[in-house]
């Protein structure tokens, strides 16, 4: 009996084992290998300066990636930049501030916007906020902020509502559920000794959420802003509504622009030549790449960091 359970327990382990290491390891391998096939004619012709070249014209198959990786960078760091204090504030409000009973009724709509789907969140960018933002919201942005030095630059331009400014915001709103999510599950999950040493130092409320809440919290804040991230950083449907699929730099927040995951379903139909289909998965390759890149990143340098340093390891 007990050798039969030994021999289970190796299997399980085994079995375990090797799912694991075909999800992490050889998953990737064999979708990196496959893109780089596929992208072999554009980087043949194009080698690395694809990465620094502006222009994409199908016509005389000359194709550039910087407006679509620019584009891509650019929307995601605004929808983070927007959709993070705002998943900070839910978090807070939810384990901190509610009561308890309306607590799970929170929790649950937030839950709930995770769910709609992108194009869902795209169709209603385009017909609601496209308009109220051409109409309304950027004119006002214009009158004030516009006016004022350095600033005003990243307001210049016809306000029409498909632009950076748009696109960043749906996706901020697309990616606040996973952001509040994981960081109300981390305020969770701070000790009730840790409020209570606070509140017995005769600190306020608002002071234990900021001295002694959020410093535990922080590893599991980060990764929520990661998280968020990588959702901002794949998106496709909603921002191709948004975006315009202008393949520039924009040099304004009212300006149209492109990015790798719009340029690729917008285009991929159209690819009639090897090198126009390769340069598209090109595009997709610098996207894996980028994001293999931005989740090491953020969590070697990042996270271990700072949770070693909260944690006194």
């Amino acid at each position: 009996m007990k050798r039969t359970g030994r021999l289970l327990d190796l299997g399980v382990g085994v079995l375990l084992g090797g799912l694991a290491l075909f999800v992490g390891g050889v998953f990737p391998l064999l979708t990196l290998a496959g893109l780089v096939k596929d992208a072999w004619p554009a980087i043949e012709k194009f080698g690395l300066t694809f990465f620094v070249t502006t222009t994409w014209d199908p016509v005389r198959e000359v194709f550039g990636a910087l407006p679509a990786i620019t584009g891509t960078l650019l929307t995601t760091a605004l929808s983070a930049l927007i959709a993070f204090p705002i998943s900070l504030g839910i978090a807070i409000f939810i384990t901190e501030l509610s009561p308890r009973i309306l607590r799970p009724v929170w929790t649950t709509a937030v839950e709930l916007l995770g769910t709609i789907p992108s194009i869902i969140y795209g169709m209603w960018g385009l017909f609601v906020i496209a308009p109220l933002m051409a109409n309304h919201v950027e004119p006002f942005l214009q009158e004030t902020l516009g006016r004022l030095p350095l600033v005003g630059a990243l307001f210049a331009g016809p306000p029409l509502g498909i632009d950076v400014l748009t696109a960043s915001f749906i996706l901020s709103i697309m990616i606040i559920p996973y952001m509040a999510t994981v960081i109300k599950d981390a305020f969770e999950m701070v000790p009730d000794a840790i409020k209570e040493a606070s509140y017995g130092l005769g600190a306020t409320q608002w002071e234990t959420v900021v001295g002694a809440v959020i410093p535990t919290a922080f590893p599991g804040i980060v990764a929520g802003f990661i998280l968020g991230v990588g959702r901002a950083l794949g998106e496709t449907m909603a921002v191709a509504f948004l975006t315009g699929n202008v393949h520039q730099i924009p040099k304004s927040l009212l300006e149209p622009l492109t990015t790798i995951t719009v340029a690729i379903a917008n285009e991929f139909t159209e690819a009639d030549t090897d090198v126009y289909l390769g340069a598209l998965f090109y595009l997709a390759l610098v996207l894996f790449l980028v994001s293999f890149l931005l989740m090491y990143v953020a969590k070697e340098v990042v996270f271990l960091r700072i949770r070693k340093r909260f944690e006194g390891r």
